[in-house]
């Protein structure tokens, strides 16, 4: 069988693994899941008893969970070197270092301000103090990824790889959330461009979008969550 990721929407960080799967160029399928409705209850816990997205069913029917897990399941059958580089390489040390930074820190310095966001009716009080703290650490882990960007059309060298994948899906959230000013980074601005148009990354987008586009024939198409879980689930 086919390797099935399930991605979250809307505005999951598993937009970029979607990207991932689709450079890579090897069969796989997709399972959508709205974060706010489907993932929040018993039956989806027994694929993921977090109630997260990403997960992903390998092509030997496991449930495999974590971004990092999931892309380095996907660097494992890189053999062309699509999204990655020789493990042994400065280049794929960097990679591994920016993966970990964003999926990291750049990621968790969001709760706050999702926690806000699903809890509306809360207490202004503690709303505001969610915000101002969210607000706080997204700015910081901003700063922090500014001066780690280099010199380079992306995170690492001149293509896309893995690192460009795990920030693209997380990056918008400081739109969403209003978090940051976009212009006081321009190195990062100028970076998510670059990504954004990448055909591959272009292609997740619409996916998440409920378009269908046509893609480089390596989806093979979707598959119901209510399947996946009959079929998959503990």
């Amino acid at each position: 069988m086919e390797p099935i990721l399930l991605y979250g929407v809307p505005a999951g960080s598993s937009m970029g693994l979607v990207a991932a799967f689709e450079r890579l160029g090897q069969p796989y399928c997709l399972c959508r899941v709205d974060m706010f409705t489907e993932m929040k209850n018993d039956a989806y816990a027994r694929i993921n008893d977090r109630q997260e997205t990403p997960v992903m069913i390998t092509d030997e029917g496991r449930v495999l969970t974590e971004t990092m897990a999931i892309a380095a399941w996907l660097e494992a059958r890189d053999t062309q070197r699509r999204i990655s580089f020789d493990p042994r390489s400065p280049e794929a040390d960097r990679m591994h270092q920016l993966m970990a930074f964003v999926n990291t820190g750049f990621t968790a310095a969001f709760t706050p301000l999702w926690a806000a966001y699903e809890m509306e009716s809360a207490e202004p009080v503690l709303l505001a103090t969610l915000r101002d703290f969210g607000r706080k650490a997204v700015t910081e882990r901003h700063d922090r990824l500014e001066a780690m960007i280099a010199d380079t059309a992306f995170l690492v060298g001149d293509r896309l790889t893995l690192a460009d994948t795990t920030l693209i899906g997380v990056a918008r959230w400081a739109e969403f959330h209003q978090a940051v000013d976009g212009a006081a980074y321009p190195k990062l601005a100028a970076l998510r461009g670059r990504i954004e148009s990448v055909p591959d990354v272009r292609y997740a987008q619409a996916i998440e979008d409920g378009e269908k586009p046509a893609g480089s024939g390596a989806c093979l198409g979707h598959i119901a969550l209510a399947e996946v879980i009959q079929r998959f689930a503990a």
